[in-house]
């Protein structure tokens, strides 16, 4: 058995680090005696994980939490024996803003998406009009055409403009800061398209698929649908950093090239040393992958491929400057006149990240046609992101401190095609770069579950290529 040979892994992000992990556990459990490496740019592992602790406050910069009905990240979890470090989050109203006036988010919904007739008519941003147009999703009918869509003209052909601009939008177009008109159904929500086809209306699958949020009298509300831990979500990237080792480890050390030699690959790196690696993960985002590989033409469509810019200001306040607030955070319509497309009442949704006596607001700032808006200054950011919610609500001075992080190009968008795209481009390179794998947040989804699934499956292929 050749004992050199080595897998190495792009990128020390979530996926990165999952891959890393779990081919760890791989070859030990197979008594393999390959080595495996971790390259990372810059001094930070965790990609969008990054968890900031200041002045008795837990503050997330990046993601702030995992879905846990996703088998993923909690079955990670309990490998690393975190689970009781888990906390999951406080239920409450949520809102959206349209104009100057709060809008409660309808009870069953699912994103922004109603799940019976009584969630539609309780809704106060729509019109009787386009309640009734809503309503035609229970007979609408399945799409024949199997062709991709995007999310726009999905929901549109269900239940109309009013309900998609309104409501569905605002929900969608927060969460991953994209254009849903430019957003592809299938990469993004194929169960959504699998909901249409099975049942015949997206609101009676949703209402037989989607758990029910149960009510005990005497323990109060349901438990929240996301969890982090006590310190964080970075506890998770430090304990598989632990895991991993920090000798299998490089950081501040960015990949220039990589090149194929008649076995393997040898990996340039910006120190000047070179890798040799049998098997090469690029858990990186997209756009990086044609600079590594220049001399392939296949992977060229990842330059137009759209990734969002966003910033998010994060302000602690003292409690008694601040109208207590009966509620999780808000949503802002795209029509209203703010910068801010959300804000999130941190101390609400996850009550052990403040200090008692004190608030903690997260907003968020950039949109498609808004992303300058993430080069301004930190001072100009949290200037325009207090006038924005003095303008929504009522606060008594000013924050005790605020937090700016910017997630430049941080969010790849899956645009109409993207499956198909991406499948090309993979069969390209099981021809010509055999033993290179794309895997991460730009391809196959981007919750942090999404990368870990994603981290682990890649860590097979990559070790049933070098098992060959």
């Amino acid at each position: 058995m050749n004992n050199s040979k080595q897998i190495v892994i792009i990128g020390g992000g979530i996926t990165g680090l999952s891959a890393a992990y779990y081919l760890q556990k791989q070859l030990v459990e197979k008594q393999l005696p390959y080595k495996v490496k971790l390259v990372e740019a810059s001094s930070h592992l965790g990609g969008k994980i990054k968890t900031l602790h200041r002045d008795g406050f837990t503050i997330e910069q990046g993601a702030d939490s995992m879905l846990i009905r996703k088998q993923p990240a909690m079955k990670l979890v309990q490998e690393l024996h975190l689970e009781d470090q888990i906390v999951r989050n406080a239920t409450g109203k949520s809102y959206i803003l349209k104009g100057n006036k709060f809008h409660r988010m309808p009870q069953d919904t699912y994103m922004g998406i109603p799940k019976n007739a009584r969630s539609i008519w309780a809704s106060t941003l729509i019109s009787p009009k386009g309640k009734l147009r809503a309503l035609a999703d229970f007979w609408k009918g399945k799409r024949k055409d199997e062709t991709d869509e995007s999310l726009a003209a999905f929901f549109r052909r269900r239940f109309g403009d009013e309900l998609l601009h309104n409501q569905i939008e605002t929900l969608l177009s927060g969460i991953h800061s994209g254009n849903i008109e430019e957003m592809s159904l299938t990469a993004s929500y194929p169960h959504f398209r699998q909901l249409e086809q099975e049942y015949g209306s997206l609101m009676k699958g949703l209402n037989q698929t989607i758990p029910k949020a149960t009510k005990d009298k005497e323990k109060g509300p349901a438990p929240g649908a996301f969890f982090s831990f006590q310190n964080g979500l970075g506890t998770l990237v430090d304990r598989l950093a632990e895991e991993i080792g920090e000798e299998n480890m490089m950081l501040q050390t960015a990949v220039d090239h990589i090149e194929k030699k008649e076995h393997g690959y040898h990996v340039l790196l910006s120190d000047g040393n070179v890798y040799k690696a049998d098997a090469v993960i690029m858990a990186t985002p997209h756009f990086a992958v044609p600079k590594i590989f220049s001399q392939y033409d296949f992977f060229q469509p990842f330059t137009e491929v759209p990734a969002t810019s966003t910033a998010n200001i994060v302000l602690a306040f003292d409690k008694v400057k601040i109208k207590d607030i009966d509620g999780t955070g808000f949503l802002v319509n795209k029509d209203s006149n703010y910068h801010i497309t959300a804000c999130t009442w941190t101390h609400k949704k996850w009550p052990l990240t403040t200090p008692d006596g004190k608030v903690l607001m997260r907003c968020y700032v950039g949109r498609p046609d808004n992303e300058e808006i993430v080069e301004e200054s930190d001072d100009t950011l949290t200037d325009i992101v207090l006038k924005d919610l003095h303008k929504a609500m009522k606060l008594k001075g000013d924050p005790t401190f605020s937090v700016v992080t910017r997630w430049r190009n941080g969010r790849p968008q899956y645009t109409v095609g993207h499956l198909e795209r991406l499948a090309e481009i993979r069969r390209q390179a099981r021809l010509q770069l055999p033993g290179v794998f794309l895997t991460g947040c730009s391809y196959d989804g981007q919750g942090i579950p999404d990368c870990i699934e994603q981290g682990e499956r890649t860590a097979q292929e990559a070790l049933h290529f070098v098992l060959r």
